[in-house]
Formats: structure tokens, sequence, C-alpha cells
């Protein structure tokens, strides 16, 4: 439960609880930890009861820990009756996008100065030039301000 928590962790809280509810309280308030812990987990697993009673024998072998993301996902990778390792292995990345790049520089070394504005007439648009400028500021309107 309390897997995160460092020894120097686990002596700070205890000085702060004995330093808070004093030595002659604390047996006290730990028995009432203990028991309010006892009773939850007691209250946690008869609700899991009657949860899988309800849901009938087609789910004799749920479990709740499924629940969480990263416990399903490590359980159907290792399962993998799906084939993921063959898409996940299958999908490289890194080729494609090498793919992708030589493809966009090898039409940018194909097409020459002189022929920007036939590329232009057939419908494409060069989108490395900077578009030109009209040579002033914008139209000012003074009844959009």
């Amino acid at each position: 439960m309390f897997n995160d928590i460092g020894p120097l962790e686990l002596v700070t809280i205890i000085v702060l609880a004995v330093l808070v509810f004093g030595p002659d309280k604390l047996p006290k308030v730990i028995q009432d930890v203990t028991r309010t812990i006892r009773k939850i987990r007691e209250f946690s697993e008869s609700a899991k009861q009657d949860i899988r009673q309800e849901l009938g024998p087609e789910f004799k072998d749920f479990e709740f820990e499924d629940l969480n993301p990263k416990t399903f996902i490590r359980k159907q990778m290792e399962n993998d009756e799906l084939g993921l390792k063959e898409i996940r292995n299958g999908f490289d990345l890194k080729k494609e996008m090498a793919e992708v790049t030589d493809a966009v520089h090898a039409r940018d070394t194909d097409s020459s100065p002189g022929s920007s504005s036939s590329s232009a007439q057939g419908g494409r648009i060069d989108m490395t030039k900077k578009p030109e400028d009209p040579g002033g500021p914008p139209p000012f309107d003074a009844d959009a301000t």
C-alpha cells in the first residue's frame, strides 16, 4: 500500500505524529486509524463480492485491477490475441518519415527557378516563396475601430 514511502519519509511522519498527538494519545490514534482502514478494506471487499455476484458467472474471472488502464494494456500485450506485436513491429515511423522527406526533397530538386511560373499555372503554389509586399501599410478603416 505504501510502496513509495522511503525510510526518511516514514521517520518524518512518525516524528510529526508524536509532535502533533503527543506520546500519550498516539497509541489510541494508531488503533483508531488501523480500525478505520480495516473497516474500509472489509467494505471494499464486500462491495467487490456483491458486484461479482450481480455480474453473474460470465464474469467470474473479472478482476477490478484490470480497470486500471496500465494493467489492462500490460495484460493485453502479454496475451497478444490481436497481433499487436506484429502491428507495432511493422510500423516503422523513422522509415516512413525518411521516405516522405526524400520525396519532398526530390520534388524540390526537380523544379528549377525558370519552371516555377509554369508550375504556378498548373495549379501548384510554391509555399517556399514569400508573398509579394503590396508596398505600403494596409488600408485603414475608421468604422472598424
